[in-house]
């Protein structure tokens, strides 16, 4: 049954798992996350195995195809592994508030550690407002020893300013007052468009990580796309400026 006062995980098929990982890819600036994991979720072929459904998501339903409605939802997906099994959170929508973004980690978490989750990578964009014709990827670690083993992937630490917003930084905080080590990946992007290749390169450097072979092809034709209509938006960006006209200043200097 669904509470209507706090978030609630329905589970659809009880696992074990295996040294489980906590992956995030949850929507956010670019939508690089979200992205990258339901791009891994596809390749992998993961079977679900929990709805998060919560007050703290907007109050609508979403109108499909078929013509049936459903809620709005966080989903959790299970990839088996060699070495570690993968617990993949993707979703809709984050939680609206900041009170909202704690209670919603909080069961999140709660959720994770019953299945003996110690370790969490979240994935996201990291907003500069320019395209990027190779996005870097940028990482923050919930420890200081992590550093060294994660730069060896070609991740860049120590550059990247600002604030992590969202369930992109939280699962990483309040993970690591429960004792659980973090990661969290950034593809460079400009933050105004949706950018595919930016979540292509999270998504490569993930599995790098994992010791797992994710085909990124799919993405390439979308990535080619995203960048065509990018570089049409800054060029008429830069005329209006140009021409006096201020197209819009935003701080686009953090993840989520």
């Amino acid at each position: 049954m669904i509470d209507l006062f706090e978030t609630t995980i329905l589970e659809k098929e009880k696992i074990k798992m295996k040294n489980p990982i906590l992956i995030e890819g949850l929507p956010g600036i670019g939508l690089v996350g979200k992205i990258a994991a339901d791009h891994m979720i596809a390749e992998l072929r993961a079977t679900k195995v929990a709805d998060i459904i919560s007050p703290h998501f907007p109050h609508q339903v979403i109108m499909q195809k078929n013509g049936v409605m459903r809620m709005i939802k966080n989903r959790l997906f299970h990839v088996k592994g060699k070495k570690n099994d993968l617990l993949i959170l993707v979703g809709d929508v984050q939680a609206v508030t900041s009170e909202a973004q704690y209670e919603v980690t909080g069961k999140m978490l709660d959720y994770a550690q019953k299945k003996g989750v110690k370790f969490i990578i979240t994935l996201g964009g990291y907003g500069t407002g320019r395209v990027h014709p190779t996005p870097r990827i940028f990482g923050i670690v919930s420890h200081k020893h992590l550093v060294e083993q994660y730069k060896k992937f070609g991740i860049i630490f120590g550059e990247s300013k600002g604030s992590i917003i969202g369930a992109a930084g939280l699962l990483l905080g309040l993970g690591k007052t429960r004792g659980m080590e973090g990661l969290c990946i950034m593809g460079e992007t400009h933050g105004g468009f949706v950018d595919p290749k930016s979540a292509q390169g999270v998504l490569e450097s993930l599995s790098k990580i994992l010791e797992i072979k994710v085909d990124t092809k799919k993405l390439d034709s979308r990535a080619k796309e995203s960048e065509a209509f990018a570089k049409k938006m800054e060029k008429e960006a830069m005329a209006a400026k140009g021409m006096g006209m201020e197209p819009g200043k935003h701080d686009l200097s953090y993840i989520r």
